[in-house]
């Protein structure tokens, strides 16, 4: 666009925008969130707006209407709501949206465009004052609508808001048809990125020989949408939805103001469709740039179940046996400690942080794992560690291949040590991988479990001691499955 093409933009901006409504505060708003582990939503450092997450907003305005077709703007949008989802309504039917358009938040004069339709003053480089009334549009200049008429300001230094606040976000311009002039309902919706949330867990183990764990249960709500929300009612969607436009949003922290972990101040837990969802009781404050936490379940005791782990292979079966001998050495030394419990209901995704006190009572961490959507009844179960005390080695003590009667026989040693003060069970956990058709031929120690793909043994170690277990199995196939 050239020059001299400039005055005659402005000029059609001021014909267009010069009987414009604004929208004003918001009445009501409903949030729907969506499940995000989005690292950048919970993150305490690094600011501005978070193009993650997803969730649905359903906002009452209070629009000042005049009569006739003319010109609205809702301000104080989220930057990264999905413009082709978004719907504003009228409830009383009282009018109609003819056309609309988003102006986004973008660029140097992002921080301007939330004050679009607020009243405000344009101030000169020594403070005078340029022009007072209702912004109808900021970017190259300011179009401002006063008592005397519409101004277009280019060179200002300074603009003040007149309702104190400086709101962010896009605004909405919209043509309206009304039947009367005065204030009506309208009912804005659209889903946007910067608002997700996630379970958050934290387990501390009881004293004594059994293992019980103290449970609580919080959503983590994180607000980088770049706008703050104000009583808000909430509710929480456990599940993944599918999002099929690439473009579409995706989906230490304080506990939410006037929260509790009272059963009366507790989510309203109910299906949605394939989904599980949490509606909050009253409403929420979500400021932006925030991570805020409510309960989910009251606190309660649990029985769980503590395990020292030493696994080898996985679950994948070859599309042919594997005939040769260094397949699967093992995994290593590791042995590692795990915490399984049985979910008492519907847990939704998140991070499990497990506690356990020292010698002086005072709660320390020792692990912090992932529980995926675990229904009510089903084991959740979460990796916390390497065991310090702990060792193993495993080696192949035997190996032979019997192409023409095709069978492969291997025998397995493994042995555990123990550095600590007090004896340990080490589960032993192995995966027969070379062909799904295998037998347990001999082992040391009578197997705990044994499945299609897995041989479990639980092997006593003395404390500053070791123990051994030796086991033997053999591979069979057909003709048609020989190798070449």
């Amino acid at each position: 666009m050239t020059t001299a093409h400039r005055p005659a933009l402005a000029l059609a901006c001021l014909a267009a925008l010069a009987g414009a409504s604004t929208a004003r505060a918001t009445d009501s708003t409903a949030l729907t969130l969506y499940r995000s582990d989005s690292p950048a939503l919970y993150a305490s450092q690094g600011g501005g707006d978070i193009d993650e997450g997803y969730a649905v907003v359903r906002e009452q305005r209070s629009l000042n209407l005049a009569a006739g077709v003319h010109d609205v703007v809702v301000g104080d949008l989220p930057n990264a709501l999905d413009a082709e989802a978004l719907a504003l309504g009228f409830p009383d039917g009282n009018a109609k949206v003819i056309s609309q358009r988003l102006l986004l938040a973008q660029g140097a004069g992002a921080a301007l465009s939330g004050l679009v339709g607020h009243e405000v003053s344009v101030l000169g480089g020594s403070g005078e004052a340029l022009a007072g009334g209702t912004l109808l549009r900021a970017g190259n200049g300011l179009l401002v609508r006063g008592t005397t008429g519409t101004t277009l300001v280019r060179d200002y230094a300074a603009v003040r808001s007149a309702e104190g606040g400086f709101p962010l976000g896009s605004s909405l311009s919209l043509r309206v048809d009304a039947a009367r002039a005065g204030q009506a309902r309208a009912v804005l919706s659209y889903p946007t990125a910067g608002l997700g949330w996630r379970a958050a867990y934290v387990a501390t183990l009881q004293p004594g020989a059994a293992c019980r764990m103290r449970f609580e249960s919080r959503a983590s709500i994180a607000n980088r949408s770049g706008r703050d929300w104000h009583d808000a009612q909430v509710t929480l969607i456990a599940g993944e939805p599918n999002m099929a436009k690439a473009s579409a949003p995706r989906p230490m922290a304080s506990m939410a103001r006037g929260y509790s972990a009272k059963a009366e101040t507790l989510p309203q837990q109910d299906s949605l469709g394939d989904y599980r969802s949490y509606t909050l009781p009253g409403t929420v404050e979500l400021p932006d740039g925030s991570v805020s936490q409510v309960p989910l379940y009251v606190d309660r005791t649990l029985d769980c179940e503590r395990t020292a782990l030493y696994e080898n292979g996985n679950r994948y079966q070859p599309p042919r046996p594997i005939l040769e001998r260094d397949y699967n050495p093992g995994g290593g030394s590791a042995i590692v400690s795990t915490l399984k419990l049985k979910a008492f209901d519907s847990l939704p995704a998140g991070y499990l942080r497990v506690l356990t006190a020292d010698r002086h009572g005072t709660p320390q961490f020792i692990g912090e794992g992932r529980i995926e959507d675990t229904p009510k009844g089903s084991d959740a179960s979460i990796t916390l560690g390497t065991a310090f005390d702990l060792r193993a080695t495993r080696e192949r003590t035997a190996f032979q291949v019997d192409k023409a009667g095709r069978t492969l026989d291997e025998t397995f040693r493994i042995t555990l040590g123990n550095a600590g003060d007090s004896a340990r069970t080490v589960t032993v956990r192995e995966h027969p991988g070379r062909w799904r058709q295998w037998t347990l031929v001999s082992s040391s120690s009578k197997p705990s479990a044994q499945t299609p793909d897995t041989l479990e043994f639980r092997i006593e170690v003395p404390a500053g001691g070791k123990a051994a277990l030796d086991y033997a199995v053999r591979y069979r196939w057909t003709d048609d499955e020989q190798p070449q």
